[in-house]
């Protein structure tokens, strides 16, 4: 594959987007499971204390991951959180409480109390819910019906039938394998990004492969 006209192609589709995005933000104890309806990859995000959305409505099922101070250390985490929002400001974060003690645990499963702030400080509006399953339960299909029961934090077009990565001519999209530049890169901004840039993004590889 020629690397040199697919970079360029790919800068240009992404320096569009970016043009118009929103950083949000990671804390080290947010774990992010499924961004609009995809499963997101942790390795991806290893080391990451951000990630770029296009401007518009997303929906964020995490959790929260603490060691608490309980005589000794102990991990913890919270229930699977879904928060749903409109992103049309340069950056939102996620804010928590002190999450210290498993009292301060408990209190905050029972009833998670966090925001999303902007840049500024504001909050940003947002539809809150928990996502009830367990633990070995597949969050992406999870999600996939919660989005479909019209509930508080629902967006029933991220319930549509997907699959992370679409096909190219019978090869899987897979860029963190090690075959691309940067893959690990790559592979978090193309499970990101809408249908129509994937799309645009598929048309430009096709072309290359058949050049």
């Amino acid at each position: 594959m020629k690397l040199g006209p697919l970079l360029t192609g790919l800068m240009a589709i992404w320096v569009a987007a970016a043009a118009q995005a929103t950083t949000l933000k990671l804390a080290p104890d947010i774990d992010l499971l499924v961004l609009d309806g995809h499963k997101i990859s942790g390795s991806l995000l290893k080391g990451a204390d951000g990630i770029e959305l296009e401007r518009g409505q997303h929906q964020l099922l995490f959790r929260v991951e603490k060691t608490l101070e309980s005589g000794h250390a102990t991990p913890w985490n919270s229930p699977p959180l879904i928060v749903t929002f409109t992103a049309n400001v340069k950056s939102i974060a996620i804010t928590l409480p002190i999450i210290r003690t498993s009292g301060e645990a408990r209190a905050f499963a029972h009833h998670p109390d966090f925001q999303l702030h902007d840049e500024q400080g504001k909050v940003v509006e947002n539809q809150q819910d928990r996502l009830a399953v367990s633990a070995s339960e597949n969050f992406e299909r999870a999600m996939a019906a919660y989005n479909m029961q019209g509930r508080t934090a629902s967006v029933p077009r991220f319930a549509q039938p997907h699959t992370t990565g679409n096909a190219v001519d019978g090869d899987t999209l897979n860029f963190a394998s090690g075959d691309y530049p940067g893959g690990r890169v790559l592979q978090l901004w193309y499970q990101q990004v809408d249908s129509a840039t994937r799309q645009r993004f598929v048309m430009l590889l096709r072309a290359l492969r058949t050049g």
